[in-house]
């Protein structure tokens, strides 16, 4: 096999025979953009495989969902973008003999050992920022092409399943949902993928399913109207245009363009303009940041690598990696991961309009959420701030929307955010939000919430940036003085 990453590539084919020997294999997976990306990313390597199977989501992975996946009659379960960190639950039905695990993740394993375990963090690579569930899965996706016996051409040529959309021999037309599931991880930092990413993209660039290039580093240069473009780019503060709708209309009019269709005259998109336009559009916004103070650091984070799915059409939430992702979001954590996973299958009618319309409820209730949040302001620890939004936040968004609230009025980023959201009547969520900064300067907030929740007599984990965990109702305070105080000895 020529993996797209070498150190798995041993593993990978392990795991892709034990897949081939199965009649039939159930696939259950994580319900976010990585989650659904990873999912599909397996669906379709099994599907021209000719493995047969049958996909199931689950928003957590404890030991009730384990419990329900050993109730099916499936000798053989594929974990995708989860089943590391839940290994001892799941190493004890494979020694009851309910089924053999198959593992495709890169969040932290648990204690205990299984044969058919694909983890980045097994071979020294990061899978917090180098490697996401479906950059896993897209690794054992290329040694299934080569372990199964596919119809294909013998030389290589395309063959077409039932979704009727082409299938390549190898599976690097699925690296473009890999990339999709590693931006919307959170593993772009600093404007572009890297490590064992990066070489995912370049399968994806040889496969011609990929295009990158550098570009400004706003969401929505595919589908979103330049002025709103513009006034919602916060990740970057320019006085006189972020937040300010009046002064983005100002700033665009100022500016010797033609930037409204001649037809209509709707504004047009970043897409539209021309590469001269757009040097013209991120020269003179490059002048107005320095004029209006942003320190210079913050000006060069304007730029990134922009990571293009060239086989999508210009102009829509499906061209763009970042948009991709946060439309996939928008299902998965509102039920409707089948209407997820049907848009990364290629559905492009029926599952992608109601992806838009789930998504356009994903912005209302993640707009709110911020707003709530922000208004109510958080409570300031020694290492930590947090929040409890009871039931007004959906359990499924309220680690986005901490993200998304870090550096407005009262809230820092200077610490790790901490957000509470009801569960159900005996449990609370328990969402952690950290920036790469902190990391760098030793934050892990796996072990924070790991530690923490276990500490209360709940369970969690995660990523280092990013991390979850669910403990009892009445909890909440013990749990936030114990990851205080772990957070001060990383930090410290």
């Amino acid at each position: 096999m020529a993996g797209p990453i070498p150190e798995l590539e041993e593993r990978a084919t392990r795991c892709a025979r034990r897949l081939c020997e199965a009649d039939r294999v159930l696939l259950a997976s994580h319900i976010d953009a990585d989650g659904l990306t990873s999912a599909a990313i397996a669906a379709q390597a099994l599907e021209r495989a000719a493995i047969s199977f049958e996909t199931v989501f689950e928003k957590q992975l404890d030991e009730d969902a384990i419990a329900d996946i050993a109730a099916t009659d499936y000798d053989t379960v594929l974990f995708t973008d989860f089943g590391s960190g839940q290994l001892d639950i799941i190493g004890d039905r494979e020694d009851a003999g309910d089924f053999t695990p198959v593992i495709a993740d890169h969040h932290q394993p648990a204690d205990r050992e299984t044969e058919y375990h694909l983890n980045p963090l097994l071979f020294g690579i990061d899978g917090a920022s180098e490697l996401s569930g479906a950059g896993a899965s897209y690794v054992l996706a290329r040694a299934l092409a080569e372990e199964s016996d596919q119809s294909v051409a013998a030389d290589g040529g395309a063959v077409t399943v039932d979704s009727g959309t082409p299938a390549r021999a190898d599976n690097r037309d699925l690296a473009a949902l890999a990339v999709v599931g590693a931006v919307g991880d959170m593993q772009a930092s600093g404007g572009e993928l890297r490590g064992a990413n990066e070489q995912i993209v370049a399968e994806g660039v040889e496969a011609g399913v990929i295009e990158t290039g550098k570009d400004l580093a706003l969401y929505g240069k595919q589908t979103r109207p330049l002025p709103k473009l513009l006034e919602y780019a916060t990740d970057v503060r320019i006085p006189g245009i972020s937040n300010d709708e009046a002064g983005a209309l100002q700033f665009l009019e100022e500016l010797d363009l033609e930037l409204q269709r001649e037809e209509d005259g709707e504004w047009r998109r970043w897409a539209d303009l021309s590469n001269e336009e757009k040097r013209t559009v991120a020269s003179a916004l490059v002048k107005r940041a320095v004029s209006r103070g942003v320190p210079a650091k913050k000006i060069e984070s304007l730029v990134g690598t922009a990571y293009v799915l060239c086989e999508e059409p210009v102009g829509t939430e499906l061209r763009d990696a970042s948009e991709f992702s946060t439309l996939l979001n928008a299902t998965a954590r509102y039920e409707r991961a089948d209407v997820g996973l049907g848009v990364c299958l290629g559905d492009r009618e029926g599952a992608l309009e109601q992806a838009r319309t789930l998504l356009r409820n994903h912005r209302r209730n993640l707009s709110e959420g911020i707003d709530l949040v922000t208004r109510e302001g958080v409570t300031h620890e020694d290492n930590v701030q947090w929040f409890h939004a009871g039931d007004r936040i959906r359990e499924t968004i309220v680690g986005i929307v901490a993200g998304m609230a870090m550096g407005n009025e009262g809230i820092s980023r200077s610490k790790p955010i901490v957000a509470f959201a009801q569960k159900n009547d005996e449990a609370v969520k328990v969402s952690a939000r950290g920036t790469h900064s902190l990391v760098r300067k030793g934050l892990d907030l796996s072990v924070v919430m790991g530690e923490a929740s276990r500490a209360v007599d709940g369970d969690g984990g995660g990523h280092d940036v990013a991390a979850g965990a669910t403990v009892p109702i009445g909890r909440e305070e013990e749990f936030v003085e114990m990851a205080d105080e772990i957070v001060g000895e990383q930090l410290s």
